[in-house]
């Protein structure tokens, strides 16, 4: 009897007949991420096709549950509707697109409480999203955006690639079996996929949002804004960091990585900082001084402190940084780069 053995490489599958086109779709579209994502990829114009060649974006497909901005571009097309509905992807998704960039999610705090929410949208939706792909036959490269959140428990002190999962919240959870599918669907060969495993992004414009996350961006944004933050965890409290401005960088460059050279491991850990709550607020003093750090109120909170308690605080990314991903170099580079790009 004979056995088949995957070699990592998915089989071939032709992905268009017309190579000019390049059509990106943006789960998320609307959100923070994927707002910056969109601006990026209409000024660069262009993305490497599975060829590894440049092609020029032909169109830029924003799916949301809200309207996003439409950047006045007649590249863009907006869908407005629930990331869960399979009509919805089915308009979304043709045998033209090119590339998948999957960052709608429900974030940790809310997934947590409410836990059909989070179930439908990170994990029913992924798998909507991945058969849609699979019934249109031409195997697009698909970037999911995961989560520190997919480890938990007693961990080594520095987390590789290859740590096991064990997820001690709902929403890591759901990013954990969402992984699994895409790395099998790769496998398969009806997708291209690659798992970027995001550290916390920091700082975040805006308002602080439902995510256990949120006072990592909070207590340097708020301060700066001249206003008061709360701190709900303890100064020794160690987080895995990473800044917009990277984040956006390693998306597209996630999207461009050669399938032989994931082979079968398709995620990756992307590099950040690792940086105590304390040492955070020491460089918000060295960036803006006395007065913004001074603005920090130190709060606990239990449920905060117990799920992000059980987040990894150091990455070996030696495989990420191999294959030409980059993080920022301290946090003080995090909070000058949010100055330069959002209060400037």
């Amino acid at each position: 009897m004979a056995v088949a053995h995957w070699s990592g490489a998915a089989p071939f599958i032709a992905i268009s007949t017309r190579q000019s086109i390049m059509k990106v779709l943006i789960t998320g579209g609307a959100g923070f991420l994927g707002q910056r994502l969109a601006k990026q990829l209409l000024s660069r114009g262009e993305l490497n096709g599975p060829d590894g060649k440049p092609a020029p974006i032909t169109e830029l497909v924003l799916v949301d549950v809200v309207q996003g901005n439409d950047f006045a571009d007649k590249r863009v097309t907006t869908l407005v509707g629930d990331i869960a509905d399979a009509a919805l992807l089915e308009r979304a998704i043709d045998r033209d697109t090119a590339v998948v960039f999957h960052l709608a999610a429900i974030v940790s705090g809310q997934a947590e409480a409410d836990f059909d929410l989070g179930m439908r949208i990170n994990l029913d939706a992924s798998r909507t999203l991945l058969e849609v792909c699979r019934a249109r036959g031409h195997r697009p490269r698909v970037v999911f955006t995961s989560s520190v959140a997919v480890y938990g428990g007693t961990l080594p002190e520095v987390v590789r690639d290859d740590t096991a999962l064990n997820p001690q919240s709902s929403y890591g959870t759901q990013k954990a079996i969402a992984e699994l599918m895409l790395a099998d669907y790769s496998r398969r060969g009806f997708v291209d996929g690659v798992v970027l495993r995001l550290p916390t992004i920091s700082v975040r414009p805006g308002r602080p949002n439902a995510a256990a996350s949120s006072f990592a961006s909070g207590i340097i944004r708020e301060p700066l804004n001249g206003e008061e933050a709360i701190c709900p965890v303890p100064g020794d409290t160690r987080l895995w960091l990473l800044s917009p401005r990277r984040a956006i960088e390693a998306l597209i460059a996630g999207s461009e990585l050669p399938g032989e050279r994931l082979g079968n491991r398709r995620i990756v850990n992307l590099p950040g900082v690792s940086v105590t709550v304390d040492e955070m607020i020491d460089a918000l003093r060295e960036v803006a001084g006395d007065e913004a750090a001074n603005r920090i109120r130190r709060e606990p909170d239990s449920r905060v402190q117990q799920i992000v308690g059980s987040w990894p605080g150091r990455w070996d990314t030696t495989r990420a940084e191999q294959l030409g991903l980059r993080g920022d170099g301290s946090f003080v580079d995090v909070v000058r780069a949010y100055i330069e790009d959002e209060l400037r």
